[in-house]
């Protein structure tokens, strides 16, 4: 829906599909394992549909958003996150034991949200992409909101709170600015960085997983 909407030009409409999937996202593995779909269809992975699915969500439908708004000027810098991300998707290290993920997690679409939320300029969307593409490489560790141990309520309150501010920043636009809503909803990018840095920071592999690793 999000695609046919940006094929249209209605912009505002794709941004309230591309939120609504985040929505899904943050919930569709606790529903599963509520009504363990494990046991009622074993032979069906949903890890790999999950897999399928996200990148549908997280990588094309804001690539092709930012491409068809112009946000990115040329269908080249497109590239650098749709490669980086197919990466990054089909490697097994892609999120580390302790429930980190490894590398940028693609999330093209919150920087496909905020881009056209806050008007940025092609020439600096590009750049900016392209260094989180470049991101997804970096062995850092980035919190898994839903997976982690310590501030997981905080968070998870946090980014209820900063998707119910875009989507009214989308459907009240003129007011939103006044509040200066999208700015102030910033502060949950910051919290997820901050928080990455306090508790995920650099990736270092254990001599033992090195050890594990050369055995295999």
């Amino acid at each position: 829906m999000a695609l046919l909407a940006t094929s249209e030009g209605h912009w505002s409409r794709a941004v309230l599909f591309m939120l609504a999937a985040l929505s899904v996202d943050a919930m569709d593995g606790f529903l599963a394992r509520a009504v363990d779909v494990k046991r009622w269809a074993p032979r069906l992975d949903g890890r790999r549909l999950d897999d399928v699915v996200d990148y549908l969500n997280y990588v094309i439908v804001p690539v092709v958003f930012l491409l068809a708004c112009g946000l990115l000027p040329h269908w080249g810098w497109a590239l650098p996150p749709i490669l980086a991300s197919a990466y990054g998707f089909s490697r097994e290290a892609s999120k580390t034991d302790d429930h980190f993920f490894l590398g940028f997690p693609s999330y093209w679409n919150v920087i496909a949200i905020y881009a056209w939320l806050l008007e940025l300029s092609p020439a600096f969307c590009s750049v900016f992409v392209t260094l989180c593409a470049v991101g997804v490489f970096v062995p850092f560790k980035y919190i898994y909101p839903i997976r982690m141990a310590a501030w997981r309520r905080t968070t998870c309150t946090l980014a209820l709170l900063c998707v119910l501010a875009l989507t009214y920043a989308v459907l009240a636009p003129e007011r939103a600015r006044a509040l200066q809503l999208v700015e102030v909803s910033l502060l949950f990018p910051a919290w997820y960085l901050l928080l990455s840095f306090r508790l995920g920071g650099m990736h270092k592999q254990s001599l033992g997983g090195m050890h594990r690793k050369k055995e295999a």
